[in-house]
C-alpha cells in the first residue's frame, strides 16, 4: 500500500464544455499571473475562446467589456451608480 497524495487542480477540470482544455495557458491563469483588471479579463477571456465557444457573439461580449472599460478610462467621474 502506498501512501500517495493525489493533488486536485481545478485547472484540469472545466465544469461544461472544453473551450480551454486544448490552450496552452488558461485565460484565468494568464489574467491572474498578470494583475490584469476584470473588464481586460473579461476581453480576454471571450476572445480566447471565441472560435471554440461562442463565436461571434463572444466577440461582442468582448467588445461590451472594452466599450465599459473605455467609458471608465474617458470618465472615472461619471462611473454609474451602484
Amino acid at each position: 500500500m502506498t501512501d500517495e497524495v493525489i493533488k486536485f487542480s481545478a485547472f484540469k477540470t472545466q465544469v461544461v464544455g472544453n473551450h480551454y482544455k486544448d490552450m496552452k495557458i488558461q485565460p484565468v491563469e494568464f489574467i491572474h499571473k498578470n494583475n490584469i483588471g476584470f473588464c481586460e479579463g473579461a476581453a480576454i477571456k471571450y476572445l480566447a475562446r471565441w472560435k471554440q465557444k461562442g463565436g461571434v457573439e463572444d466577440l461582442k461580449k468582448a467588445s461590451h467589456f472594452i466599450d465599459m472599460l473605455i467609458e471608465m478610462e474617458d470618465d472615472p467621474k461619471n462611473l454609474p451608480a451602484a
